[in-house]
C-alpha cells in the first residue's frame, strides 16, 4: 500500500529495498526488527495483543538453512512421526512455542532433559523436584502435576492440559513441589472447573506417538493455536531439521539469526 500511495519507484537493490522497508514499513520495535539480506525477508511486530514474526524466504534460503527453516515451511499438521536409532545418549526436549508465560514469540527456551526418553517422561517428571529447575516454564509444570500416579505416558496429561484454566491468566499457577500433592490439587482445579479465556479445548489437536507428542491448543478464533512439541533423540535422529529448527526457533523470533 505505501509503494502505491506514495508513488515509490521499484528498488534496484537489496540496499535500495532495506532504505524503503525502514522508511515504509510499520513496526512495533527498532530498525532491527526489519531483518533483509538477498534471500530472505525477516520482520518482528506485534497486533497490540501478542508479538508475531513473518517471514519472506526464496528456494536458495530455503536450501541453504535446513537446520533453521524445516519447521517454518512445514505447512501440515501433525509432523512426521518416524523415529530412528539415535547414536547420542537419549534426551527429550519440551518444546512451547507461544506459551502463556510470556506474550512475547520466542519468549519460552526449549527445555532438555538429558537421559530422558519421551515413553520414560511421565515417570521422569513424577519423580522430579521442580524446586531444582526453577526454569521450567509454566506449561510444563502443569502437565507434569496432570500426569496420573500410576500412568505411563503422557498423553492423558496432555488432554487434561486441554481443560485447564489456568494457562488464560497472568499469573502462574502454584503447585506444589511434591508429585502426588501437585496432581490432588490439579484435579481440584479441573473439576472446579472455570474459565478457559476465548479458548475451545474441542478445536484443540493432540496427537501422542513413541517418541513425539504435539499439541495444538486451541487458544482463541483470532489468535489461532498454541504448538506444543515433546520429542526426543530418537526422532530427532529421523528428522533432524525439523528437530533443529524448531529448538532455534523456540528460542530466537528470526530463524536466521547467527546463521551464516
Amino acid at each position: 500500500m505505501a509503494a502505491r500511495e506514495h508513488g515509490l519507484p521499484p528498488p534496484r537493490s537489496t540496499g535500495e529495498l532495506r532504505e524503503l522497508l525502514h522508511a515504509h514499513l510499520y513496526v512495533e520495535g527498532g530498525e532491527d526488527y526489519i531483518r533483509l539480506d538477498e534471500h530472505s525477508l525477516r520482520v518482528r511486530t506485534d497486533d497490540d495483543e501478542v508479538d508475531l514474526a513473518y517471514y519472506f524466504l526464496d528456494d536458495a534460503a530455503l536450501a541453504a538453512e535446513p537446520d533453521r527453516l524445516a519447521y517454518l515451511v512445514h505447512e501440515a499438521w501433525p509432523l512426521p512421526s518416524a523415529a530412528a536409532d539415535a547414536a547420542d545418549a537419549p534426551v527429550t526436549y519440551a518444546v512451547f512455542l507461544d506459551s502463556h508465560d510470556d506474550q512475547r514469540i520466542a519468549g519460552t527456551p526449549p527445555v532438555e532433559l538429558p537421559g530422558v526418553r519421551l515413553p520414560d517422561l511421565a515417570a521422569h517428571l513424577r519423580f522430579a523436584d521442580p524446586r531444582r529447575h526453577p526454569s521450567w516454564p509454566t506449561a510444563l509444570l502443569v502437565l507434569r502435576a496432570l500426569i496420573g500416579p500410576d500412568e505411563p505416558g503422557i498423553d492423558a496429561a496432555l488432554a487434561r492440559c486441554n481443560r485447564w484454566p489456568g494457562f488464560d491468566h497472568w499469573d502462574p499457577p502454584e503447585l506444589p513441589a511434591e508429585h502426588g500433592a501437585a496432581h490432588r490439587h490439579a484435579l481440584r482445579v479441573l473439576d472446579e472447573g472455570g474459565t478457559v479465556g476465548h479458548r475451545r479445548p474441542a478445536a484443540s489437536l493432540l496427537r501422542v506417538t513413541d517418541h513425539l507428542a504435539q499439541f495444538a491448543m486451541h487458544r482463541g478464533d483470532d489468535l489461532g493455536h498454541v504448538q506444543w512439541f515433546l520429542f526426543d533423540t530418537a526422532w530427532a535422529a529421523a528428522q533432524p531439521a525439523l528437530a533443529r529448527s524448531l529448538l532455534h526457533y523456540a528460542g530466537h523470533w528470526d530463524p536466521l539469526d547467527g546463521s551464516g
